[in-house]
């Protein structure tokens, strides 16, 4: 069922990206008021089509395939006429107006702003809410499993934010594409999200990490709240998917952004991370299944490294090998 709709080009559209979201969407698009909304569901098994479509306000696509987040977000904003567009995650219930935020996208330099989100008991999502860019030592700590077990060591520290003060707004580098709101002139000069970064993670990074590249300034406004369940569609991913996709993901953003040199040492740190992962796995588990699914994983990261870059075709590869 789709609702043709003639939107106000001075307002804000907003871009939902669902896949098996009925448990949460009715919450998300209640919150979303009057303003046209462009839902596109990534072929859900329940009944999530149904219930954002019957609304008056949501022009619902339906993919028969999923075809990854930032592919369907591509597609939502391409069916708003807004200048302004909101990407909003299905679990997220936004509590306040846009005004802020959309005063902050006008301000000169400015294209790209995120507001604060809080989990269901109120408190602010302390290192999601705001991010610096990913630097080569966060994602070898994060791969080691180094940023888990020392939180505060100074390379996490400065990329989660730790020591930004998220009750007053700030420029910052990357807020979250639960919550992420851009010009339209600025999605249009990137050419959109990569939908190379499929079927999830890291494409919201690479999407700011481009904006910034190019000049673009991005603003946290910590007036603009919105209250975040977290990990709603990862849930409904089974184990194998999230280790393999994420992987990959961070591979691709390193190959992208990073020099020769230090996206090797990611890989190289993606390796040791996964012999470290699957040892623990079997221990933990008693079966042989982590080994399998991070020597894929390995395989993956040390042939790449090797390549120089992370191709196309290389998830599907990932995932069918034995």
């Amino acid at each position: 069922m789709e609702t043709v709709l003639c939107f106000d080009l001075s307002s804000t559209g907003i871009v939902v990206v669902t896949y098996n979201s009925a448990a949460v969407i009715e919450k998300c698009l209640d919150s979303c008021g009057a303003l046209p909304v462009v839902v596109v569901d990534n072929a859900s098994q329940d009944n999530t089509p149904e219930l954002a479509g019957s609304r008056a306000t949501v022009k619902l696509i339906t993919n028969r395939s999923n075809l990854g987040f930032a592919a369907a977000a591509n597609q939502g904003v391409a069916e708003l006429d807004t200048d302004l567009i909101l990407l909003l995650n299905p679990d997220v219930e936004l509590e306040t107006s846009l005004d802020a935020m959309e005063r902050s996208c006008r301000e000169n330099g400015f294209g790209i702003a995120g507001g604060k989100l809080v989990d269901p008991e109120g408190s602010v999502q302390v290192g999601f809410t705001a991010r610096r860019f990913p630097t080569p030592l966060a994602l070898v700590f994060e791969v080691l499993g180094i940023n888990r077990l020392f939180p505060w060591n100074l390379a996490n520290r400065r990329y989660r934010c730790f020591d930004v003060d998220l009750s007053q707004p700030a420029e910052i580098d990357q807020p979250p594409g639960a919550l992420l709101l851009f010009r339209r002139d600025v999605w249009q000069r990137l050419g959109g999200f990569d939908t190379q970064f499929r079927p999830l993670w890291f494409e919201d990074v690479d999407f700011c990490r481009r904006a910034r590249n190019l000049g673009v300034k991005i603003q946290y406004v910590p007036e603009v709240i919105g209250r975040h369940q977290g990990g709603h569609s990862i849930a409904k991913l089974d184990w194998v998917q999230r280790e393999v996709f994420w992987y990959v993901s961070l591979l691709r953003y390193a190959s992208k952004h990073f020099p020769p040199y230090a996206y090797r040492g990611v890989g190289a740190a993606v390796v040791l991370g996964s012999v470290l992962r699957s040892v623990i796995g079997m221990l933990r588990w008693r079966s042989l299944r982590p080994l399998r699914v991070y020597a894929k994983i390995a395989k993956f990261a040390a042939s790449s490294v090797v390549c120089g870059r992370v191709g196309e075709g290389d998830l599907l590869g990932v995932m069918a090998r034995p």
